[in-house]
């Protein structure tokens, strides 16, 4: 059964039984995400580890500017 029949299904039974409506499939996981996220961002502070992602600091040095090189004989 796929995401959306079981939405229907949902659908239809709260009809049913005068209940709200679910909300549509992956609505939330957005969220649901960012919760996973800072759950483990969270976890490694009681572990006394950095907070950030590992690969915070590769992009970071990826994206930047490249610093201009001295010239040769130029001082």
């Amino acid at each position: 059964m796929t995401a959306i029949e079981q939405h229907l299904i949902d659908t239809y039974r709260a009809a049913q039984h005068a209940s709200p409506m679910p909300p549509l499939p992956g609505e939330h996981d957005m969220a649901a995400l960012r919760a996973a996220r800072a759950h483990v961002q969270f976890q490694a502070v009681l572990d006394g580890r950095p907070a950030r992602h590992p690969w915070t600091a590769a992009l970071r040095r990826l994206f930047r500017r490249p610093r201009p090189r001295p010239r040769p004989g130029a001082c």
